[in-house]
């Protein structure tokens, strides 16, 4: 866990075995392939620049196949490099460690942006919400992914009395350091002050349970739950929720000009640095360093 004195601490897999334990060996191909189906029906068929946030090892990154160039962002370096090797260094991935509460940017740079399974560790939500916010052209999607509290399960949990935290109340609940579950009446409240519009809501991964993952082919589970996902317009009662976005700001909003910014002044950063392994701020001289590929914004 890292954290900057001027906000929230941020959750650090660096040295993590997250995609071999969590998603290659951990029983989770059913909420992969139904997360797979509800990126498929909210992405755009096309686009120029995504900035993929909480990018990890590049599991969702090869799901953007509309978008000429891809920027996998994550705080972590090590998951950085498991990207690396699983997509390699091809000219249409960028690789950027960095903070979402302080995005190496320019305004008005990207066409297009993910967040999946990366709000649930967001202390403030509405502060990092705002960051992309910033960081998106006018009328550009932006799909975001959030656990949700209200979910059946939970409902039914302090129903019966098994649960002390209350399902239906608007605050967020940790229920481990730095993992939160979200109202989605409040994502919505977070998603507007942000300014962005929702245009669409899929409640996925019905049917995360472990006896139904045993005991159900994966494939029926699958198209069960694809059937279900549109329901997320009417309620929201799954476990995890995807929304599709739009910024509100003017799509004539002034370009973006250059790509990296400075955390410390905001100055525009020189596409190459004076060395091939760091980028130099030419106004306040701070320094960024290309470690093997990946630029390094981490404080």
């Amino acid at each position: 866990m890292e954290k900057h004195p001027e906000h929230p601490p941020v959750i650090d897999y660096e040295g993590s075995d997250y995609q071999t334990s969590f998603w290659n060996e951990g029983g989770r191909d059913y909420e992969d392939r139904a997360e797979q189906i509800a990126l498929r029906r909210l992405l755009p068929d096309q686009g120029e620049l995504l900035l993929e946030i909480g990018a990890g090892a590049g599991r969702n990154t090869p799901r953007y196949t509309g978008f000429k160039r891809v920027v996998l962002l994550d705080y972590s370096l090590t998951q950085l490099q498991q990207a690396q090797e699983f997509l390699g260094k091809d000219d249409k991935y960028t690789y950027v460690a960095g903070d979402v509460y302080r995005l190496p940017f320019v305004a008005n740079l990207f066409d297009g942006g993910t967040m999946i399974r990366t709000l649930h560790h967001m202390q403030d939500p509405a502060a990092a919400l705002k960051q992309v916010s910033r960081v998106l052209k006018g009328k550009s999607p932006f799909i975001l992914e959030y656990a949700n509290k209200h979910n059946i399960k939970a409902i039914l949990r302090y129903l019966v009395g098994k649960q002390d935290w209350n399902p239906f109340s608007p605050e967020p609940v940790e229920f481990t350091s730095l993992n939160f579950d979200f109202h989605p009446g409040s994502i919505r409240r977070y998603l507007c002050e942000a300014g962005f519009k929702l245009e669409r809501q899929l409640s996925v991964s019905h049917f995360r349970i472990n006896f139904l993952k045993k005991s159900i082919p994966t494939a029926l589970l699958v198209f069960l739950d694809s059937i279900l996902q549109p329901t997320g317009a009417w309620w929201q009662l799954s476990p995890s929720v995807f929304t599709r976005n739009s910024t509100l700001k003017s799509a004539l909003e002034e370009p973006a000009v250059g790509f990296f910014q400075c955390l410390d002044c905001g100055s525009v950063l020189p596409e190459k640095g004076q060395r091939e392994n760091q980028l130099t701020c030419p106004s306040c001289g701070k320094v960024y360093p290309l470690v093997n590929g990946i630029y390094d914004f981490r404080e």
